[in-house]
């Protein structure tokens, strides 16, 4: 590649980094094409982006994102994604299905360096549309607990009138 394809590979991958909350790093050795394949496509149906590019150009896509922190090496393949969730889901089920292949190496969230045990407990979080759901069940369920209450004080109150009106016509007859 000349200097100006460098460049502007450079730049594609800094506007995708710049729109990005994770960048995760890994080692794709030991995947054929088919398992690469598979996994780019595993990772395009979540909404994320997998780029295989020489380090140093990486390097400098990051910089020039506004992120510092990392150091790379060896074959590296970059996972841009806005849901980091999704993303270490997908990675880390993929690993699981194929000899903990491709291997994480670490990355970025936020703008601060994690690691590969912090990627593996981010696979392990629930989605976000599940922990929304799961808000949205706590936030109804006093709610919910609430009009059963009022409804059971209803009925005793109907019941207690009913009582009283039984009460009255009998002692009138």
């Amino acid at each position: 590649m000349n200097r100006t394809e460098k460049q502007q590979l450079v730049t594609e991958l800094t506007d995708k980094i710049k729109g990005a909350k994770a960048l995760y790093y890994t080692d794709f050795t030991g995947l054929n094409v088919k398992r690469m394949t598979e996994l780019r496509r595993r990772l395009r149906k979540a909404g994320v982006e997998y780029v295989v590019i020489k380090n140093t150009l990486a390097l400098r896509a990051i910089n020039e994102g506004g992120l510092t922190g990392t150091r790379l090496r060896g074959p590296t393949g970059v996972v841009v994604s806005k849901d980091p969730v999704a993303a270490a889901k997908v990675l880390s089920d993929f690993a699981k299905e194929n000899d903990q292949r491709p291997a994480v190496k670490g990355g970025l969230l936020d703008g601060a360096v994690i690691d590969q045990a912090q990627v593996k407990k981010l696979a392990s979080m629930p989605s976000r549309e599940q922990m929304l759901a799961e808000l949205g069940a706590g936030l109804q369920s006093p709610m919910a607990a609430f009009v059963g209450a009022l409804s059971g004080m209803m009925y005793m109150m109907v019941g207690a009138l009913e009582a009283l009106r039984t009460q009255k016509e009998s002692a009138s007859a």
